[in-house]
């Protein structure tokens, strides 16, 4: 590739979950706290937790959550060049492609290898833009860089550092156990070439006397002759971050403890749960006891709201939700007087049908809703991306998120929105007690005034005191903090190279 002035570093992984995302939306923050005009880059990521970003055009796409939070750390708006291709699992063999911002088709997992390599120019070129731009591009792997099985075509990992000519720094977790194999170990399997691609590695996740460490780190550059950047220890504030992979619910924290007085809002943990960072507001509110549902798990009956969230898959995870016996439950929370709250996918599922005629959301077909609400969704071709002003119109406090949906939906519930447009359209439906609600846009929770009038309608015992976009801000700010006296920063600088 044609060099610039732009330095860039990847970094990748020695697995999955061993904290890339975290460690370049910090980075980001702390050099550009030293000047710097940072980009995050991500080249190939699988989510179903996506972000409004910009694109090329001047139109709006999609791209991963992380990606959108680390441009935020970057103090840049998102553009779909960061994350040039992203895939959105439907299915446990399948993906929708969306490629800089707009979905490209569903394939398999088998098809997306024969079709991968094909997607690399596309790639480039938005990372052609970025570094246009930058100072600095930091690029984050996807899984293991040693992934041998899944080389060829590989746009992910080192299949993009080489064709870039990018420099790597492996990052390896302690926390799970094993690091000392794992980086060991990617070094064996990696040829020559991308070894030497290799300009040292990060021990992430570290509790405890990190010193404790050292003959670890003689031993693995006498095996691998890589340096250590340092060693990050763990960061007990990224629980107020945002989340990307699902996984991440199993230890979603709750700050109400166990506080009897506490608003239960139960969430269905769907089998396609997407955007699922909706609920971090509410997580954040000491007045709330989140609890996450998982299958086999029934409603409690003390929960005050039941929220179902975004879905990759509608049709799906309402035969999901049905199997796990969701439907019984809800009906009963709803006899009881219990608030409901759909967010799109759980929107959708609100009302009385969902076709899906063409196939478009996987199997050709139509299934039941909820009956919650008086209306239908049919999945058509055309996907609605986009940001949204709007206001609650019960209480009139402002809202700011984004829209990313599949889907068309009409019926008379329509007639009584939850939500109005700053250009005046009216968003999503309430039921006439106002116990039922839901609506498209993604994000509402965030905004402080809307949720805090939503919490003291259920009754909440103390008014919240959380400036949820303050703490975000703040947490990044910390984060860079932590980055900057764990790693040597000026040899990460060294070590990222002009492209």
């Amino acid at each position: 590739m044609r060099r610039g002035s732009a330095r860039a570093l990847m970094i990748q992984g020695t697995g999955s979950d061993v904290g890339k995302s975290l460690l370049v939306a910090g980075l980001a923050r702390a050099f550009v706290r030293r000047g710097h005009r940072v980009r995050p880059f991500k080249p190939q990521n699988m989510s179903n937790n996506a972000a409004v970003a910009s694109t090329a055009d001047g139109g709006m796409g999609e791209i991963g959550r992380a990606q959108a939070l680390q441009a935020r750390a970057a103090l840049v708006e998102p553009s779909v060049d960061m994350n040039p291709v992203l895939l959105k699992p439907t299915t446990d063999q399948g993906s929708q492609v969306v490629v800089q911002g707009r979905v490209l088709k569903t394939v398999s997992a088998r098809d997306y290898q024969s079709l991968k390599g094909s997607l690399l120019p596309s790639v480039l070129e938005s990372f052609s833009r970025l570094r246009a731009e930058a100072d600095l591009v930091l690029v984050e792997g996807a899984g293991s860089a040693a992934e041998m099985n899944l080389r060829a075509g590989d746009i992910a990992n080192m299949g993009f550092a080489t064709v870039a000519d990018v420099p790597v720094v492996l990052v390896g977790d302690v926390e799970r156990g094993g690091v000392l194999a794992s980086l060991v170990g990617t070094h064996a399997l990696l040829p020559e070439a991308e070894r030497r691609l290799v300009a040292g590695y990060i021990v992430n996740k570290f509790r405890g006397d990190a010193s404790l460490f050292a003959d670890a780190d003689r031993l693995i550059a006498a095996r691998t002759g890589w340096r250590s950047f340092g060693i990050v220890t763990h960061f007990p504030e990224a629980r107020h971050l945002p989340k990307e992979d699902s996984y991440a619910l199993d230890s979603t924290p709750s700050a109400a403890g166990s506080s009897r007085d506490a608003i239960t809002v139960a969430v269905l943990r769907l089998e396609r749960i997407a955007n699922f960072d909706d609920i971090d507001p509410l997580a954040a509110e000491p007045g709330v006891r989140l609890r996450m549902i998982a299958a086999g798990e029934p409603i409690p009956g003390d929960a005050d709201v039941v929220l179902i969230p975004g879905t990759k898959s509608t049709l799906g995870d309402l035969r999901f939700l049905r199997a796990q016996g969701w439907d019984v439950d809800l009906a009963a929370h709803v006899r009881r007087g219990g608030i409901v709250v759909g967010l799109c996918g759980g929107f959708q599922m609100l009302g009385s049908r969902v076709l899906d005629p063409e196939g478009h959301d996987g199997a050709a077909g139509t299934e039941a809703g909820l009956g919650l609400l008086d209306l239908q969704t049919t999945m058509v071709a055309t996907k609605t991306v986009g940001a949204a002003d709007a206001v609650e119109i019960a209480s009139g406090e402002a809202v700011r998120g984004f829209e990313i949906h599949m889907g068309r939906t009409d019926g008379a519930a329509l007639a009584q929105p939850w939500l109005r447009h700053a250009d005046g359209r009216a968003e999503g439906a309430i039921s006439a007690d106002g116990n039922i609600m839901g609506c498209y846009v993604h994000g509402l929770f965030a905004a402080d005034g809307f949720r805090r009038a939503f919490l003291a309608r259920l009754g909440a015992s103390t008014a919240s005191s959380v400036g949820y976009t303050a703490l975000v801000e703040m947490t990044l700010d910390h984060l860079a903090a932590h980055l900057e006296s764990c790693l040597d920063l000026d040899a990460l600088w060294s070590a990222a190279r002009q492209v």
